[in-house]
């Protein structure tokens, strides 16, 4: 229970021993919250998008990596990597701005109404971070399937032993196992740090239904 929980647990007492806060007191303190609680969005997303791309520089010299580039694959990934990166930049964009209105807001109405938008910016930011890993791995093996020197001699040898079903089933069912649990540990990563955070600000959301401001 926080100091706002105290409070207002305490808020209607007939003794001297709390504080008596008015309406708007209790509003400013939800307010520096919800403040507090988007800006750790925003710096969480930066921090997220740096980890991915030191991550992305570290696999650069691994051998799978240096043979994917050799693949020509440059009209598949440049235009997904510069949609990736634009998209990304207008969810910085839009958390930043989130902030910013929050922490200026004058209004319970607009206060309440800019944490549903918070809210509705995170999901959609999630969702995008899963459908982009989905379409890059697709175009991944779109690719390798296509131009890999090695997977293709390895198609060409199941299919002259009549196995090319077998090898074609084996790949897809390796290639949808790894991606199930790449997603299922972003889901994890998201829900401990985003989803908590999103958890605080609806508590904070009700919070302001419920006062009568």
């Amino acid at each position: 229970m926080d100091e706002l929980d105290l409070l207002k647990k305490d808020w209607n007492k007939d003794d001297n021993k709390y504080p008596k806060l008015t309406y708007d007191e209790i509003y400013k303190m939800i307010l520096k919250k919800s403040s507090s609680i988007v800006k750790w969005i925003f710096i969480i997303s930066l921090l997220e998008f740096v980890f991915w791309t030191f991550i992305s520089f570290l696999l650069k010299d691994a051998e799978s990596m240096k043979r994917f580039e050799q693949l020509d694959s440059d009209a598949i990934f440049t235009p997904l990597i510069v949609i990736g990166y634009i998209i990304l930049a207008v969810f910085f964009y839009l958390f930043f701005r989130n902030y910013r209105r929050i922490s200026t807001t004058d209004n319970a109405k607009v206060l309440m109404e800019n944490i549903l938008k918070t809210r509705k910016t995170v999901k959609q930011y999630v969702a995008f971070n899963l459908i982009y890993l989905v379409v890059a791995t697709f175009a991944a093996l779109f690719v390798e399937l296509n131009q890999d020197q090695l997977i293709i001699a390895k198609i060409e040898q199941a299919s002259a032993n009549g196995e090319v079903f077998k090898f074609y089933a084996i790949f897809i069912i390796v290639a949808v196992l790894f991606l199930a649990v790449a997603i299922g540990l972003l889901l994890l990563f998201y829900w401990l740090v985003y989803g908590i955070l999103l958890k605080h600000l609806n508590r904070n959301y009700k919070e302001l239904k419920r006062l009568d401001i």
